[in-house]
């Protein structure tokens, strides 16, 4: 009840979508949302903030953003207060179509610069690394795997997310000429296997976390 939280995002939609599950948790009283570049100066004063925390960026945040991003996260956390980062691999499964698509984009990824090499840990086996390199000290890490199975609500959602970006990321893996000739039917045959009762994926994800020196 005496933490307080704040939050910030380019999005005016994901900031509407923030607030509003704010409130619907009863939070909103204790959580503030800004609208704000993460790739710019933080809108905020230096050693403000006892945790600043970063989560998927690999949308957004190319190879060369992390120095800066990392040195802005340092300067607004409190001297040894900790600044943390999760990014997520791609997903492991027993769909052999699905495998074909995630290799494509992790080829886009890296040709665009968001992945260090083109494999799926291509971010998150340099997050220990990163936070060394620029700044950070006593440095650990956390693994977290995301099971998701046919019949459970996991699995649902994980099928219904990845239908979706099978769509919305066509263009960019096209733009990075990593998109098969036979993409439609990959996908075709991915929505086939990802509704198999047998169907199974997990997502490994890792939480990279140090502090500022004191």
């Amino acid at each position: 009840p005496t933490m307080s939280l704040v939050g910030v995002d380019i999005s005016q939609n994901m900031i509407e979508y923030a607030l509003a599950q704010a409130k619907a948790h009863d939070v909103d009283d204790r959580i503030e949302f800004h609208i704000m570049d993460a790739l710019l100066k933080l809108e905020f004063p230096d050693n403000h903030f006892d945790l600043v925390n970063e989560r998927f960026g690999d949308s957004f945040l190319r190879t060369w953003n992390w120095p800066k991003m990392l040195s802005e996260m340092l300067r607004v956390a409190r001297p040894g207060g900790v600044v943390r980062v999760t990014e997520c691999d791609s997903p492991e499964s027993n769909s052999p179509a699905l495998t074909q698509f995630c290799t494509m984009g992790q080829c886009a990824l890296y040709r665009a610069g968001h992945f260090f090499t083109p494999t799926s840990t291509g971010l998150t086996d340099h997050l220990p690394k990163l936070l060394t390199q620029h700044g950070c000290k006593q440095v650990q890490t956390k693994a977290h795997t995301l099971h998701c199975r046919a019949g459970t609500p996991e699995g649902e959602a994980f099928c219904e997310d990845w239908t979706l970006l099978f769509q919305t990321l066509r263009p960019f893996i096209q733009k990075w000429g990593c998109a098969s000739k036979d993409y439609e039917a990959i996908y075709q045959q991915a929505l086939v296997e990802m509704q198999q009762p047998d169907f199974y994926a997990t997502w490994n994800l890792l939480t990279a976390w140090g502090n500022k020196p004191s």
